[in-house]
């Protein structure tokens, strides 16, 4: 028996990279029995059945996982807004840094194709000193600095890496700009929809810059589905941290009085679109139907 990681899964079957080697394995029926599925990103034990094969017998304990896409074991998730082409709104961005908040996930924020960006119209400078504000790092990207793999270094170096973002926004081109070998296929925009098609039909960790990154299809739903209404303002570090400030405890900052969170809305501490898209997923969970 040997110790390894799933780095792909296709067909059903699982590609375990451990000892230097890549084993084409199959899961044990009782993982079926049991309605648990191996991801990509588990450390599982296997046994070797031949060259190159194997059946895996055992998943480790996972620190997280998501479901869309399925992966596992994520250190950070990278998300991807476009300047231009797809049109970048904040409503998008938070719904990702919400959906990441949740699960536990360190998020990143990068900013791409800013070379198309004229300099009177960059109202992203903006964004980057509000959310570098919350405590988020954010990159600014063009082609020419995604190519200097020193600045980008630091954000993949040791980690396992999910890439989240629209379709369009150039995830896979930022994978080849920063590794061409990697000739990772991509997508145009669809001049209809001003959105990317899906180019990656499979979950994949790939080695990049000292780490791992999952080629993934991307977040599939969007949807607040396994958010309590309760939990929602703790996936916005900067109302996380102001909430024992609220003079009633579960304020949810809403509609209750004397509440630390809209004050420093209105004290333009806290970004009123930020505030604004918070809000709006309120509505969204309370709307929510019940799951049977």
């Amino acid at each position: 028996m040997a110790n390894g990681r799933i780095i792909k899964a296709l067909s059903g079957f699982y590609y375990v990279e451990a000892m230097g080697k890549v084993y084409q394995c199959k899961g044990r029926g009782v993982f079926r029995k049991k309605n648990i599925t191996p991801l990509v990103g588990d450390i599982v034990t296997f046994d070797i059945s031949g060259e190159n094969e194997g059946y895996i017998l055992e998943i480790q304990p996972r620190k997280n996982e998501l479901l869309r896409p399925p992966i596992a074991n994520i250190d950070q998730a990278i998300i991807v807004n476009s300047a231009i082409k797809p049109t970048f709104n904040t409503t998008l961005l938070d719904r990702f840094l919400v959906l990441v908040e949740a699960e536990g996930i360190k998020p990143v924020i990068f900013f791409t194709k800013m070379d198309l960006v004229k300099q009177e119209e960059n109202q992203f400078l903006a964004y980057e000193k509000d959310y570098q504000h919350i405590g988020y790092d954010v990159e600014m990207l063009s082609v020419k600095n995604m190519k200097e793999t020193s600045i980008l270094e630091r954000y993949f170096k040791d980690k396992i890496t999910v890439i989240a973002g629209q379709s369009g926004v150039g995830k896979t081109t930022l994978l080849n700009a920063i590794d061409p070998s990697l000739a990772l296929k991509t997508g145009k925009i669809s001049t209809s929809l001003g959105r990317g098609k899906h180019t990656t039909r499979h979950v994949e960790l790939i080695p990049l810059l000292g780490g791992l990154v999952a080629d993934t299809p991307g977040f599939s739903s969007l949807e607040f589905q396994d958010i309590p209404l309760s939990e929602l303002a703790d996936c916005f570090p900067e109302m996380k941290k102001r909430k024992n400030d609220c003079k009633f405890r579960g304020c949810m900052h809403v509609k209750e009085p004397k509440c630390a969170v809209k004050q420093a809305v209105e004290a333009e501490e806290i970004p009123k679109y930020r505030y604004d898209n918070y809000v709006r997923f309120y509505e969204e969970i309370k709307l929510r139907k019940p799951r049977y």
